[in-house]
This record gives C-alpha cells, sequence and structure tokens, in this order.
C-alpha cells in the first residue's frame, strides 16, 4: 500500500479501520528510508529498533479496541537539535557527535505522550547557523525536486525528509527564517510559531531571544494538528509564554472573505527573482478572488533587519556557545594544558560557519563595542517590532515571498553574505516574535515558490485560515517529486 503522500487524517483512518498495522506502516516507512536517503540524506540517526517497539504498542491498543489519538502511531522525525532521551543529538556539529542526553525535550515528550512513532534524528546546518544545510558538520542533505540542490536551512533535513515522502511530518527549529526557507524550497507547509508558544526546553540554543520550534507538513492541517500537540505553557521553559491555546483546526475555513491582507512593499524590491515575485502576486490575486482585501502597506525599518540579526543572533550564539569547551560534555581534544584543550576542542570541534558567527559576536560584545552594536542593534529590533504593531492595527495578515530565490545548486554561492540574503524576508519576523507560515504557491523551472503569511502575536488561527483556504483553491501542496512514486 502506497501511504508516502497520504496526509495526517488519512493514516490515522488506515490504522482505526484495521487497514494497516502500525508495525506495517513503521516499517513501510523505514523501508522508504533506506530507499530514499541515497538520494536525500535527510537522516543522521535512523531509530528502527525503538520506533517498532512503540509501533508494537499502538497495535496492542488497536487490538483492544481501545481508541487512539490523531498522531498516535504515526511516524515522525525530529531536527538534531532536540533532545531526546537515549538517542544521539549532535545538533549537526562534530563537537556532539557523540552526544547523548539524558533528558527528553519539551516537545519530544509531548510528541510521544501523543503516541508518535519516532523514526529519527534528521540533518541540519550546525548549531542552526546556515540556511542550506551544507553547514552540516557530516554531510549536506539534498532537496528531494532536485537532488543537486540545497534544501534550505537550518531545517533542511526536517523539510526534506517530508517532501521526500520520508516520514509525514517533522519538527524543525527557526532562529531567523530555518523552517520557513526550507519549507518553501521543498515545496512543503512549515510554521514559526509566535515566540513563547511551543517551549524551547531541551533545543539547544542558538539564539535564545530568536529560537522557536515549529511543524513541517505536507498540508496546513496536518500542520494545525501537530501544532495542537505541542503548544502550550511550559514551566520548564522562562520563555513560555502562558496562554489560552485554541484547537488550531476550528481556523480552518475555506473562506477569506472580508479579511484584510497587507503587501509589504518592502518585500518586493531590490534581489527579489522576477519569476518568484510573479507567483508570489499570482497567489494573490487569488487570495484577493477568494474575496480578500488587498492593500500595499510599509514596513519602513526591514531594511535594517538583516544587519540587526547579524549582530543579534551572533551576540547571543556566542553567549551560548561558550560551554563547548572539552570540560563539560562533548568532543575533547588532546592537549598538553587546559588552555590548548580549549582552544584545540573548538578549533577541530566547530565547523567555519560557527566559528565565524562567534567572533562576530564575540567582537559585537566585547568592550568598548557594546553600546555601538549590540545595544543599538536591540533599539532598532524595537522600531521593527513597532512598525509591525502599526501594520497590525488595520491588516490581518501580511502576505509575501517566503524567499527571494527558488532553490539554489549544492555548492554554488560560496559567500557567506549572499546566503544570509536568502533570510531577507523571514529574519523581521524573528526579530519581532511574531507568527510566520510558508505554503506552496507555485513553481519556477519546476522548483518549488513559497509565499508567507505573517501574523499578529499568538495569531496562528488567522494564519491557518487564510493558508487553509488557499491551499484549498490550488493544487500546489500535491505535487511530489517524480523519482518518490518509483521508490514508494
Amino acid at each position: 500500500m502506497e501511504v508516502f503522500n497520504k496526509t495526517i487524517d488519512d493514516l490515522h483512518t488506515l490504522l482505526v479501520e484495521k487497514e494497516i498495522s502500525c508495525t506495517e506502516l513503521t516499517r513501510g516507512y523505514l523501508k522508504h528510508i533506506r530507499q530514499s536517503e541515497e538520494k536525500v540524506r535527510a537522516f543522521l540517526t535512523v531509530t528502527e529498533d525503538m520506533a517498532l517497539a512503540v509501533a508494537a504498542k499502538v497495535d496492542k491498543k488497536i487490538a483492544n479496541q481501545e481508541s487512539i489519538g490523531i498522531l498516535e502511531g504515526l511516524p515522525t522525525a525530529l531536527k538534531d537539535n532536540m533532545c531526546t532521551e537515549g538517542i544521539k543529538t549532535t545538533c549537526g556539529s562534530r563537537i556532539l557527535r557523540n552526544f547523548v542526553p539524558p533528558y527528553n525535550a519539551t516537545v519530544t515528550e509531548k510528541l510521544q505522550e501523543a503516541g508518535a512513532v519516532l523514526l529519527g534524528k534528521l540533518n541540519m546546518d550546525e548549531f542552526a547557523m546556515g540556511s542550506s544545510t551544507e553547514n552540516s558538520g557530516f554531510f549536506p542533505t539534498a532537496n528531494p525536486w532536485d537532488v543537486e540542490r540545497v534544501p534550505g536551512g537550518s531545517s533542511g533535513g526536517s523539510a526534506a525528509s517530508v517532501a521526500a515522502g520520508e516520514v509525514p511530518f517533522s519538527l524543525g527549529s527557526d532562529t531567523g527564517g530555518s523552517i520557513r526557507q526550507p519549507a518553501a524550497f521543498c515545496g512543503v507547509v512549515g510554521l514559526k510559531p509566535t515566540y513563547g508558544a511551543v517551549s524551547r526546553y531541551g533545543l539547544v540554543a542558538f539564539a535564545s531571544s530568536l529560537d522557536q520550534i515549529g511543524p513541517i507538513t505536507k498540508t496546513v492541517r496536518d500542520n494545525a494538528l501537530v501544532l495542537n500537540a505541542i503548544a502550550g505553557h511550559d514551566p520548564k521553559d522562562t520563555t513560555s509564554v502562558p496562554f489560552h491555546k485554541p484547537d488550531y483546526t476550528q481556523f480552518l475555513e475555506n473562506d477569506v472573505q472580508g479579511l484584510k491582507i497587507g503587501i509589504p512593499k518592502e518585500f518586493f524590491g531590490r534581489g527579489l527573482q522576477p519569476e518568484v515575485e510573479k507567483v508570489v502576486r499570482q497567489a494573490i490575486v487569488t487570495l484577493a478572488d477568494l474575496g480578500a482585501e488587498i492593500e500595499e502597506c510599509s514596513l519602513p525599518h526591514m531594511e535594517y533587519a538583516m544587519p540587526t540579526y547579524y549582530i543579534i543572533a551572533p551576540a547571543e550564539c556566542s553567549s551560548n556557545l561558550a560551554r563547548y569547551d572539552g570540560v563539560r560534555y562533548g568532543y575533547r581534544a588532546e592537549a598538553e594544558d587546559m588552555i590548548d584543550m580549549f582552544k584545540n576542542t573548538r578549533a577541530e570541534g566547530f565547523g567555519q560557519e560557527v566559528k565565524r558567527r562567534i567572533m562576530l559576536g564575540t567582537y559585537a560584545l566585547s568592550s568598548g563595542y557594546y553600546d555601538a552594536y549590540y545595544l543599538k542593534a536591540q533599539k532598532v529590533r524595537t522600531l521593527i517590532k513597532q512598525d509591525f504593531d502599526q501594520v497590525f492595527g488595520k491588516y490581518d495578515v501580511l502576505v509575501s515571498p517566503t524567499a527571494p530565490t527558488p532553490a539554489y545548486k549544492i555548492g554554488e554561492i560560496s559567500d557567506p553574505l549572499a546566503i544570509y540574503m536568502g533570510d531577507v524576508y523571514t529574519i523581521p519576523v524573528n526579530l519581532a516574535g511574531l507568527p510566520a507560515i510558508s505554503l506552496p504557491a507555485g513553481f519556477v523551472g519546476g522548483l518549488p515558490v513559497g509565499m508567507q503569511l505573517i501574523g499578529k502575536h499568538f495569531g496562528e488561527g488567522i494564519l491557518y485560515r487564510t493558508a487553509y483556504a488557499f491551499e484549498q483553491n490550488t493544487g500546489y501542496h500535491r505535487e511530489v517529486p517524480a523519482w518518490i512514486k518509483e521508490v514508494g
């Protein structure tokens, strides 16, 4: 039975109606992973024995006529910066290549409580620093739509695994676009929730004031179902926000009649590939045809978002990564004295992009430069948030491209600054702590193009409503790379 393009609801129905057992379903996905990984390379670790043990427990419940939850028995995988007790968590870095956490991240626990079957851990840019998964400390992941191209990053393994049908859903983390940009490149749905809506406890930190965990799925409804499972206040995370968590599926209406949608003119300027702009503009026309009110708006401080991010994020990275010194845990280099051990551990354990950002951040936080760089960046961050606050006084949703280009070839871009510009439309959202979703809006040269919807704080519901209506009136989410059907 071909299951690799089915939704969460489809798979749940198959299990409940006993058309397939959970063990058979799990074995089928594990087989698909073995057949696909030669092309995609999305997984760093596959947990076959653990997965089959969980699947057997689900089968026992079904045999005993017990009801199962919507995610129970369904395969999933986690970006490898979310702690998993007894399973390696490398963060895509050689400095943690043998690290096995003694505890679970809160999102790991929530998925376990929901009965999901963990198939493994997914590749990523080292410590989530990158936009292509080329910065993994182990190997690059390929885009399922063209295996010579990048899947985006840093959650490239998470997006590629869903696009390749290796799992029906996965979790990624988003610091400056690391869920949405790979979702756009791989033609899947990726949500960056409001900062504080999903616990960061057990997430290996990159930039603590920006990081947020979110779901990557095939459809908008699947995304809402997964967010239902992982969102909510967590007392173990001091940045977690107590809020009334709705059932996000209640917002899934095929109706945008009367919604006011703003189109920030700053997101349609220099650097945006004309073919990508055409696809997104056509998607906006579709929303207008469905009854939404469309109007251009302005976010005047967006031009400063990129430099602001690349002061704040490296500064926080510099602080967070100071713990990797060869003493506490992780890789330890051989040396004759403690200072050389510190130096050698970091020199051998960290990749070039991580070293680059640590140096940038340390400089920005150093004596004599803190006020000129870090403090000023935080003030500009406030201006960016105020821009969003002002436009959301008038509009329900903002629409933009997710990325300025489709996926580029592996090794094609070597200039770090050019790669950084790929996050130009996603970074402002993280600086303001807002929710945003990327969903497939069309294709350019056979490659997926993503449309980004941005909402108010804790406005995930209106994002799902808008995205669902667009999805139901188009068909891009149903497209899959041709080779998957042959493998499946």
